[in-house]
């Protein structure tokens, strides 16, 4: 089992790679959308704010460019281990069954071709209309670090998401007034079907898996719009779509965590016998949906080292990397929280793989 750092695309930089490097990585897993530009600290959505503005078929996709990325990451002693999420910009008719549904199906089938050439093993997404949405920063993670919290009745208003954006990113400026109609998750699925039967073969052919991550957070429904794996036993049944090792699981163990049903224990048994996950996002949490919060990997309701041996006696032999993690008090915030995640995940990591 590996130590990656996951990083967002303004922060993919030779100083960061070191960073990773010097806290015992070996992987880095990229988020490639332009989202959360320059944002320090931990960024929130709401009706007002998002995580920024998705521009279609960037040259940041292009064979040429994962190439040089990847080998920017291995002058530091790194491996490309995955990216993390389409663009919206890419793929917005996909998930709204729209217009340029079959145009935008294409274009994704090249960029997974793209990156399988270049030799990076998984593509992250997650597929939904509403993406993350409605955390809040608060300073209740321990000594009072702020970290992103969820509480439905004090969170910010569920309004409808307006033309012109999708998974809270704006892709279209001068997209009409008015407001993208309510979907059910039956929809939803059935334009996830669609989406996994046309680039599996593809993702397969290239030597590509693509994992899903499961909503977040999860609820039934968010800003009126239906989701998909609110509940372990639904990571299932979109694995059941396809059966292939390259329809597989971004694995989030907050998560499965916040869900009001399952065992996370029994969940990470439950796939990993399968070799269905791709990447695993490590952190933790206290408390369930409608009411979490993110906390330091040591303090919350799972016990990390109990779930490593769950792994582990399944033969999981991929990448865990801090997706979040609340935010230190000192000169850098960011990195500090991540240092401190990186060290307790590499003595815990040592101590399994050595069992």
């Amino acid at each position: 089992m590996k130590l990656g750092l996951g990083l967002y695309r303004d922060r993919l930089t030779k100083d960061n790679f070191r960073f990773a490097k010097q806290a015992g990585c070996t992987h880095i897993v990229a988020h490639l959308v332009d989202y959360y530009n320059g944002v320090e600290g931990l960024p929130s959505t709401d009706k007002d704010r998002n995580m920024g503005i998705a521009r279609p078929n960037e040259d940041v996709w292009s064979y040429e460019s994962l190439l040089a990325l990847k080998k920017s990451m291995n002058e530091e002693g790194l491996e490309f281990e995955a990216i993390e999420n389409f663009s919206p910009a890419d793929w917005y008719d996909i998930l709204m069954d729209g217009p340029k549904k079959k145009e935008q199906i294409e274009h994704l089938k090249q960029i997974v071709r793209n990156v399988g050439k270049a030799g990076i093993p998984v593509i992250g997404y997650n597929f939904s209309i509403a993406g993350v949405w409605g955390h809040v920063n608060r300073a209740v993670a321990r000594g009072e670090a702020v970290t992103a919290t969820f509480n439905l009745q004090e969170g910010p208003e569920e309004t409808p998401i307006p033309n012109g954006q999708i998974w809270n990113m704006t892709y279209d400026f001068n997209a009409p007034k008015g407001f993208i109609p309510p979907i059910s998750s039956a929809e939803l699925w059935e334009r996830l079907e669609y989406f996994l039967k046309e680039l599996i073969p593809v993702a397969e052919e290239a030597g590509v898996r693509l994992a899903a991550h499961p909503d977040d957070p999860p609820m039934p429904t968010i800003r009126g719009y239906g989701r998909l794996v609110n509940q372990p036993h639904l990571y299932q049944k979109l694995l059941d779509i396809v059966p292939s090792h390259s329809n597989a699981l971004e694995f989030c163990m907050g998560t499965l965590q916040e869900m009001t049903e399952g065992n996370i224990y029994e969940a990470i048994d439950q796939y990993s016998k399968q070799n269905a996950i791709g990447y695993v996002h490590f952190r933790n949490v206290i408390g369930k949906v409608p009411n979490y919060q993110e906390v330091f990997v040591d303090e919350g309701d799972i016990d990390m080292i109990k779930a490593l041996r769950i792994y582990k006696k399944n033969n999981f032999d991929g990448v865990f990397i801090p997706d979040h993690t609340p935010q230190m008090t000192c000169k850098a915030p960011w990195h500090a929280g991540m240092a401190y995640a990186l060290g307790y995940m590499k003595a815990a990591l040592s101590i399994v793989n050595n069992e």
